[in-house]
Parts: structure tokens; C-alpha cells; sequence
């Protein structure tokens, strides 16, 4: 075994992926829609989900396509929906939108970028996943309008 440190990093961080997913899957509901926020943070106002937990956009997604599976969704899972999403304040509803992943799910996108979490965000207000560049390229936080953020 090569990097016996990176299958163990894989491994703690799917079990944590697995854990957050039920838990979005109780605070979103089955049957609704996603719900998407604005929040004040050190980086200014931008994209959270409903909890206040940081949402990103990864550059290297082929427009509304995401080219995030396997290890990179084990640490930047994608923010699913179970209808359409809701835009809450100070969002712009003309700017979100869903694609589909290979699996049939439907992923939020927001200016037609697909949105993610990051397994290390917790708590409202944590970006630790800012400017983090992994799976082939950065990963940023987004404006109420829809753009990166390329600080922090």
C-alpha cells in the first residue's frame, strides 16, 4: 500500500460525508427544495445553505456540469435537492438552477455553477475550503451575485 495516510484520510472523510448527508437530508426534508441563503462573513456576503454552512463553486466544472465524483465528492459533496431550490434572502431567484449528476440526483447551481460543501465547514461561517486548490483546480465562495470571491 502506497499512501496508507491517504486511504485512512478517504475513509474518515466519506464516514463524515456519509454523516453529513443524513443530517442535510433531515434539515432540507425529502420533499422539498434546497434552501439558499446569504451570510455575512470574513470573506463579505456570500452563499450558505440553510444552517449557515458555506456553499462553493469548483472551477474546473464544465459550465452547469460537475466533474466532481469518487474522492472529490468525499470532501466537496454537492449541495443536492429534492425539488426546486428556494431562494432565501437576498439571494437571487433568476440565478438558481439544478444539473443533473450522473447518479440521477439533481444538483443546486447558482449562476450556473454547481454549489458544494466542504467536509471541514461545520459551523456557520467557516470557509476553511477557500481557495483550496484540489481535484484539479480552486475552489471559491461565490456573491449574492453570483461570482467568485478570489480572497481569504
Amino acid at each position: 500500500m502506497k499512501h496508507p495516510i491517504k486511504l485512512l484520510t478517504a475513509l474518515v472523510a466519506a464516514t463524515l460525508v456519509a454523516g453529513m448527508a443524513a443530517t442535510l437530508a433531515l434539515a432540507e426534508g425529502h420533499t422539498q427544495g434546497a434552501r439558499v441563503h446569504i451570510a455575512k462573513t470574513k470573506l463579505g456576503r456570500i452563499l450558505v445553505d440553510s444552517r449557515g454552512i458555506t456553499l462553493y463553486d469548483f472551477v474546473a466544472d464544465k459550465g452547469k456540469t460537475s466533474v466532481c465524483y469518487s474522492a472529490c465528492a468525499a470532501l466537496w459533496p454537492p449541495l443536492i435537492t429534492h425539488g426546486k431550490p428556494i431562494a432565501g434572502q437576498g439571494v437571487r431567484r433568476s440565478l438558481l438552477g439544478t444539473t443533473k449528476r450522473k447518479d440521477g440526483k439533481l444538483e443546486v447551481t447558482y449562476g450556473g455553477h454547481p454549489l458544494y460543501y466542504f467536509v471541514s465547514d461545520r459551523k456557520p461561517g467557516q470557509t476553511t475550503g477557500q481557495g483550496l486548490n484540489q481535484f484539479g483546480g480552486p475552489w471559491w465562495v461565490l456573491s449574492a451575485k453570483g461570482k467568485e470571491i478570489h480572497r481569504g
